[in-house]
């Protein structure tokens, strides 16, 4: 028998111990095909859309804004990239109208990655797809655990994507060229990861679910909230509608006074200012302006606005409601007190979508949306059956494959649900 304490083995176990897995070499950096400037005048702008008009295949197109640092969320570079034609970077508010490069676009397949954060901004300047194919949104489909451009682009191109600019100051003039060359790499892979997308969309069944959700992202309409000031960051935490009052001033005044000088809301005061001044309810500009937790580069500089804000929100009798105006539901965690037998459903509904949404390996909020399928649940059609939950799904905006794929399992859910000793219980009481 081999001694435990021989020094050979002690040495051996050492050895296994320190031996290690050869990391894999680093992936190679996206590099440009070609140099590029920035498009500002209408002559460049008018040679470039002949340009892009002569390519071929699908138009790859990206927009950076300046979100945190100005109000608006318009576009202050758009690129787009064709092959054929190469990458051109346009300075929208050089340029100003954007109708020929719409009208030589128009009816081609555009290439975004998350277009829903695009399509905005390109249609304020008159840039609108008929067609798109989103790759963030394929990316979800093919169950990728993360979708971001640049982790999609080392998973399918084999190529490292940097992406240190992206929360850039982009109407910052003029754009350093490291930024340019960010900014380029964003639309000059696009071609290539469509096409490994339409190949893996294909392989998996999912190509016509994918051209569903890709209509419905271009035919979805941007809600217009009817109380925004509710968006606060902390608002739910605001007890009394007095205090709900000076929110809702400071807010506004806010809002109003980063419009004007279009600069990002929280580079003023931040929400957590407005919900501290909310909750402490200063009662003289004094006041407000000690309190430690009322600060933001406008703080001080612009104090008597804020303290006239909070004047109107003390003493008007235009009181907010607690809650909100809208048709929003109750939190879950709520329904087993509020409506025990939604509640049921609504477990039993969300067991039987996540397994449907293994089978498509797909992540549950694409199978559908968790607040479609809350609603459902807490509201079922009568009589209960599949044609009826279907209907309602529909109604609500599920997609006609979302429908079939889920509306036979959770009308059995629901019925379930309503069979459950714990309703029976229930009804017996």
């Amino acid at each position: 028998m081999a001694d435990p304490q021989s020094p050979h083995e002690d040495t051996d176990l050492r050895a296994d111990r320190e031996t290690t897995v050869a990391e894999p070499p680093p992936l190679p950096n996206a590099r440009l095909s070609a140099p590029v400037e920035v498009t500002a005048t209408r002559e460049d702008y008018l040679r470039a859309v002949s340009v892009l008009s002569n390519g071929t295949g699908p138009i790859a197109v990206d927009a950076e804004r300046a979100s945190g640092f100005r109000y608006s969320q318009r576009a202050y570079l758009i690129q787009v990239h064709r092959r054929g034609a190469g990458t051109f970077l346009f300075d929208p508010p050089a340029i100003g109208d954007f109708s020929e490069l719409q009208a030589a676009i128009r009816h081609e397949e555009w290439i975004l990655h998350a277009a829903s954060q695009d399509l905005a901004c390109l249609r304020e300047v008159g840039l609108d797809p008929t067609r798109i194919f989103d790759t963030e949104l394929a990316a979800r489909l093919l169950g990728f655990a993360r979708v971001g451009l640049a982790w999609v682009v080392e998973e399918l191109l084999g190529l490292h994507l940097a992406k240190e600019h992206s929360a850039a100051d982009w109407s910052t003039r003029p754009l350093p060229e490291s930024w340019l060359v960010y900014a380029a790499l964003d639309v000059e892979l696009l071609p290539d990861l469509r096409d490994r997308m339409v190949a893996l969309l294909d392989e998996s069944g999912k190509t016509a679910i994918a051209a569903e959700e890709f209509t419905a992202v271009l035919d979805k309409e941007t809600a217009v909230r009817a109380e925004p000031w509710r968006r606060l960051s902390g608002v739910h935490t605001v007890k009394g509608v007095r205090n709900l009052a000076v929110a809702r001033e400071l807010w506004q005044e806010r809002d109003e006074t980063a419009r004007t000088a279009d600069v990002s809301p929280g580079r003023l005061i931040p929400d957590s200012s407005i919900i501290a001044a909310a909750k402490a309810l200063p009662r003289s500009k004094r006041e407000l302006a000690a309190m430690r937790d009322f600060s933001g580069r406008a703080s001080r500089t612009e104090l008597d606005r804020w303290w006239a804000a909070i004047e109107r929100g003390l003493t008007t009798e235009d009181l907010p409601q607690m809650r909100g105006t809208g048709e929003s539901l109750p939190p879950p965690r709520a329904w087993s007190d509020r409506n025990p037998e939604a509640d049921r459903r609504l477990k039993a509904a969300r067991e039987t979508v996540t397994a449907i949404a293994a089978q498509y390996s797909l992540p549950i909020e694409n199978l559908i949306s968790p607040d479609t399928l809350r609603r459902v649940a807490w509201a079922p059609p009568e009589p209960l059956d599949a044609s009826t939950v279907g209907d309602a799904l529909h109604s609500l905006g599920a997609r006609r494959w979302q429908v079939e794929a889920i509306a036979d399992g959770v009308a059995d859910a629901f019925v379930a649900a309503s069979q459950s000793p714990q309703a029976a219980e229930s009804a017996a009481s």
